[in-house]
């Protein structure tokens, strides 16, 4: 596989244009993520700009613009909460070692080839994580928003913690908070074209708190540094290392998904295919290498990803630009960074957590089906308060269940045992005949399509209604897939009927089907020459059969 991206010039304009915008709109959401996640300002700020570089340069979307999103920091923030309270020393430097785990993940799903797996997801469990994600980023927001740091405990510690901090919410910080979200709500759309809102709140934000409450108590990001990252080695713990893994698991998974989502979003704007399994090796080498050098994890962003390709971006050069714009800003500008107020980035990281949060889909998801409402609500309870692993394992696993069921139930009108004409069953004048004559003493077992796993009890429930029979004629002519669970099925209906000395016919073995009841010796039940391509012969050797029995039939 070719690792790098294909970069070409010939979209020069378009793509320095294009990174240069997304470097604006990825300044304020870096400096939120940094801080909302615990790892600070520069955690953020780094993560964003190596990410960005590395996915870019061994992805496989052009256009797809890559940093800390909302639902990896809500992960992020959880993973440095648990391990920083465990381990209060080494914490941190195990949080990013965590990214680094997350990278490998990603890489190996890559090199698994296993791209085209990750979205293979029902909507219903994609919205109810991502809705669950966006409420937990507006409950860790509700302290700083107020004005105070956050309480600890996570989710619940919040909620526990709520009257107290109301009682003592700091009017000033909630009002620069407020008049933030103000800002991205109500900001005119023609002035979103000459400048993203989340700058402009951010601007506007610390113009406010440095002009005019420049003596308040109002907290800031404080100092940011101004020289490369220093190199973090690796840090394990023994007793964490199993609570690392699957972080470093679920901060991957949530990676791949966020980042494959986007690129179906990049390919709709730009009309091109990406290479999955490409993207899943960027993306974890960017990780990786973020979190080696003390960056926070992150994925696709869809909002920079829109944003580079409406402003021009066709080509990897576009996100390297960016990146590098972003390198310029940290190491020349940052010390004008420190000033920016924490509580606007809390209104920025509030508006995102009601952004990613699918109102949408909530608003009319029992008016589509009750089932699936039903699996979303659970899926966001679970994510707010469980875990998201867990959350996605049962959501796909109901989801996938009830989806089996319904197929099953669909599979199962496909499988036909009848002795006499059936209408459902398009048969030929010569086998309305032959069964006629037959007069209930050969049973046809018509199966059609493919015969998943939850078609074996309908084929058992079939030839176990009709017991009275001579010859079985097995037609599988218009089957296209023989799952092992169905195959079984039917050998136990072969074997049934050779141990009580009954006829028993194939018709229309081929490919897959074939292959599956071969292996598993199926065939060598059945003499060779009852083995036949064609329903009509069948049929007929089936009632010459019969007819030459007839005693001691009790039909």
């Amino acid at each position: 596989m070719k690792l790098t991206n294909r970069i070409h010039f010939r979209n020069l304009r378009g793509d320095i244009f294009g990174g240069i915008t997304a470097a604006v709109i990825a300044l304020p959401m870096a400096l939120t993520f940094g801080v909302a996640s615990g790892a600070g300002a520069s955690a953020g700020l780094w993560g964003a700009i190596i990410i960005g570089f590395f996915a870019a340069l061994f992805g496989g979307t052009p256009t797809l613009i890559s940093e800390p999103t909302g639902p990896m920091t809500v992960v992020m923030t959880a993973v440095i909460t648990s391990l920083t309270a465990a381990n209060p020393e080494n914490g941190l430097a195990m949080a990013f070692t965590v990214v680094m785990l997350a990278g490998v993940f990603q890489i190996i799903f890559g090199v698994l080839k296993l791209g085209k797996y990750v979205t293979l997801m029902p909507y219903t469990v994609v919205s109810g994580f991502m809705s669950g994600i966006g409420v937990i980023l507006i409950i860790l927001q509700t302290a700083p928003f107020l004005g105070q740091a956050p309480p600890g405990g996570g989710i619940l510690g919040t909620v526990q913690n709520l009257p107290q901090l109301i009682a003592n919410i700091n009017p000033l910080e909630t009002l620069l908070a407020g008049l933030t979200v103000a800002i991205l709500f109500l900001c005119p759309r023609k002035l979103k074209k000459l400048l993203p809102p989340q700058l402009l709140a951010l601007i506007v934000g610390t113009l406010i708190a440095t002009f005019f409450l420049g003596n308040e108590q109002i907290r800031t990001i404080g100092e940011i540094s101004v020289g490369l990252p220093s190199l973090q080695v690796p840090t394990f713990s023994a007793t964490q290392l199993q609570v690392m893994l699957a972080d470093g698991l679920v901060l991957g998974m949530l990676g791949c998904i966020d980042a494959l989502l986007t690129s179906l979003v990049a390919d709709s704007l730009t009309r091109t295919e990406h290479n999955s399994d490409k993207e899943l090796i960027g993306q974890g080498v960017g990780n990786l290498v973020s979190g080696l050098f003390g960056g926070i994890a992150g994925a696709g962003a869809t909002m920079g990803t829109v944003v580079n390709i409406q402003a021009g971006g066709r080509t990897a050069l576009s996100g390297l630009t960016r990146a590098l714009v972003l390198l310029v800003v940290v190491l020349g500008f940052s010390q004008y960074l420190t000033v920016i107020p924490s509580a606007v980035l809390a209104g920025i990281a509030f508006k995102v957590g009601i952004n990613i949060v699918d109102w949408g889909f909530l608003k009319r998801a029992h008016k589509i089906s009750i089932k699936a409402a039903l699996i979303m609500y659970g899926v966001i309870a679970l994510t707010v308060f469980v875990d998201l692993i867990v959350a996605v394992g049962v959501g796909v696993f109901v989801a996938n269940i009830l989806t089996i069921d319904r197929l099953s139930s669909h599979r199962a009108e496909k499988v036909k045992a009848i002795t006499y004409d059936d209408e459902e069953i398009e048969l030929k004048q010569e086998e309305k005949q032959l069964l006629e004559r037959a007069n209930g003493r050969v049973l046809l077992f018509y199966l059609s399509g493919p015969m998943i796993f939850g078609v074996a009890k309908a084929i058992s429930r079939k030839h176990n209604l009709i017991n009275d029979y001579q010859a079985l004629v097995l037609d599988l002519t218009e089957v296209t897939i023989l799952g092992v669970t169905s195959s079984l099925a039917l050998e136990n209906a072969i074997a049934e009927a050779v141990e009580k000395d009954r006829q028993v016919f194939l018709v229309g073995l081929q490919g897959q089907a074939e292959k599956r009841l071969r292996k598993m010796g199926v065939m060598e039940k059945v003499p060779s020459q009852n083995i036949i391509g064609d329903r009509t012969t069948a049929l007929r050797q089936a009632v010459s059969y019969v007819e030459e029995h007839l005693v001691g039939f009790s039909g």
